[in-house]
């Protein structure tokens, strides 16, 4: 065999090593964008798997109208227990419920979310005070009233816990009390809960993925 004929031999070699390897990298490529296109998402929230639909309410919204759960139906609703006076979690909170429904708002799915907030301090939480608290964070957030008792079975049906805390501040007493919110499904199951201090933005993608899924 000439010199040259062993170049073109070893050219010819080295050519299909060369398409072997980019064949290789060509497939570990597509794998990889395959794993990332169809890689399961990731909730921030914490993932509930009940097998029957929330627990049906009724209580007067901050208009003085009976609004009830189901009235929402077809849309995401995020619920949330809390009171008006309090200093720093409910704030807190509906700060990051701001940020997720402004989300909402940019892609032009706010619509599509309701906020309902349970008021668990019926004796300083009027109507008004309501509607004034919940006007500072967004007006479409729905402030829900009741007699006592009534709010502490809905509460205890959804897994709430609150108290009445004698204080020295000059607000008289404050109210501890479970600080998560409940994400509702369209269909009226529980589907996530959110635990205090997560942040709007991680919110807003889970509810963008049960609207679409």
């Amino acid at each position: 065999m000439s010199e040259i004929e062993k170049e073109e031999r070893k050219e010819s070699t080295l050519k299909k090593i060369i398409k072997v390897i980019l064949w290789i990298v060509g497939v570990i490529g597509v794998l990889f964008i395959a794993m990332i296109t169809f890689k399961p998402y990731a909730f921030h929230g914490a993932i509930l798997q009940s097998p029957n639909p929330a627990q049906d309410f009724t209580l007067l919204n901050h208009y003085g109208q009976e609004t009830s759960l189901s009235d929402y139906r077809g849309k995401v609703v995020l619920l949330y227990f809390g009171y008006a006076a309090c200093p720093d979690v409910c704030p807190a909170t509906l700060a990051e419920i701001k940020q997720a429904n402004d989300i909402l708002k940019e892609e032009g799915r706010n619509d599509e979310m309701q906020f309902l907030m349970i008021m668990i301090d019926p004796e300083r939480d009027t109507a008004e005070r309501t509607a004034t608290f919940l006007a500072h964070f967004d007006p479409s957030f729905m402030g829900l009233l009741g007699e006592e008792e009534k709010v502490a079975q809905i509460a205890t049906q959804y897994g709430i816990f609150y108290e009445k805390q004698e204080s020295e501040s000059a607000m008289g007493y404050l109210v501890d009390h479970t600080a998560t919110t409940i994400l509702i499904d369209p269909d009226g199951y529980m589907r996530l809960m959110f635990a205090y201090g997560t942040e709007g933005a991680d919110m807003a993608a889970d509810i963008i993925q049960v609207l679409d899924h």
